[in-house]
């Protein structure tokens, strides 16, 4: 087997603010021929998801931060070209972390082979990939969702968002989503939210979820921060459950990021405020699975995707996602 060329993403500098194209670097690699118990893999698809940010710091986090004058990392769906270890062929479609490149050689325990059940290979960077699981996961175990909660969703149109709202409607409860401009509002509304809220339109969340819960909320998944997670806690009944997902709101931040000021009313209604990261959660992954795959057979979860096309767009994709550009999940479709 011939080497084969490869283009892929390196990080150039550590953004300082909303990160811009003269933070990454295309490169050109010779990509040789797989050793022995390696897989050449050509991806097909890649995902930018706003965690990656974090990986810009220098910083300690969960995970290392990337690396000056290294490709990225980040979730991929690929088909092996060529095989030297009997667990993987030519053909099989895996899933992986070596995202922001073309082509690559790793050994095969270090991908996972992925059956598509019918669905197109992308649905595995998001409803039914790590974004489907972190709705599931921070829905159902740590704001451990009941029949009948009134539910607050913020970026209810993103990738973790829109199944958020779906999941927690099939559990019989009601669901308010806040997004921003008409297209998301119209897709929140085809999947079932019973109240939205456009925050491009509403000078005052405080208010607007008021209005659409007078009675208060059970639960808040938090994905923004900032003035949402303010006006959550106004709303929030004694007793209600926070999932604290991400805060995106807060991810560029050069300065002091600000804090809730209204957060001493977790301590009078007795809330409970848990942050979670999904990877500590891959125990649920087989009922999630088998949940995931039996709601879409049923028509019950729908899907939105906004795709670029070519690894050489990746940056601005990733971009996008701070800019409020991405309807559902963000891809990148490489081949």
């Amino acid at each position: 087997m011939s080497t084969t060329v490869s283009r892929e993403i390196r990080l150039k500098s550590r953004p300082v603010g909303t990160p811009t194209a003269a933070a990454f670097d295309l490169a050109s690699v010779e990509v040789p021929a797989p050793g022995p118990g390696e897989v050449q893999v050509r991806n097909l698809w890649m995902s930018v998801d706003p965690y990656m940010r974090g990986r810009m710091y220098d910083r300690p986090s969960y995970v290392p931060p990337f690396q000056i004058g290294e490709a990225l990392q980040g979730g991929a769906i690929g088909e092996v070209t060529a095989s030297n270890d009997p667990a993987l062929k030519p053909g099989d479609i895996v899933s992986t972390m070596f995202g922001w490149r073309e082509v690559f050689n790793a050994p095969a325990a270090a991908l996972q082979k992925i059956d598509t059940h019918g669905l197109p290979p992308q649905a595995f960077l998001g409803v039914a990939g790590m974004p489907g699981l972190t709705a599931y996961v921070g829905l159902l175990k740590i704001a451990a969702l009941k029949p009948g909660d009134v539910v607050f969703v913020s970026a209810a149109a993103g990738a973790v968002g829109s199944v958020v709202c779906q999941i927690a409607k099939i559990k019989g409860c009601t669901v308010i989503g806040s997004a921003g401009g008409d297209d998301k509002a119209a897709f929140l509304r085809e999947i079932g939210v019973d109240h939205v809220i456009d925050y491009k339109k509403t000078p005052d969340l405080t208010k607007a979820l008021a209005e659409a819960a007078p009675r208060g909320i059970d639960v808040y998944f938090e994905n923004v921060g900032g003035a949402h997670l303010e006006a959550a806690l106004n709303a929030a009944r004694p007793f209600a459950r926070f999932a604290l997902c991400g805060m995106i709101s807060q991810y560029n931040e050069t300065g002091e990021a600000k804090g809730p000021g209204n957060i001493i009313l977790a301590v009078g209604k007795s809330l409970r405020l848990e942050g979670f990261i999904v990877s500590n959660h891959f125990d649920m992954m087989p009922a999630f699975v088998k949940d995931m795959s039996g709601w879409i057979a049923e028509g019950k979860v729908k899907w939105r995707e906004t795709v670029d096309v070519g690894v050489e767009n990746a940056p601005a994709a990733f971009i996008k996602l701070f800019n409020g550009e991405n309807l559902g999940k963000m891809l990148v479709k490489l081949a």
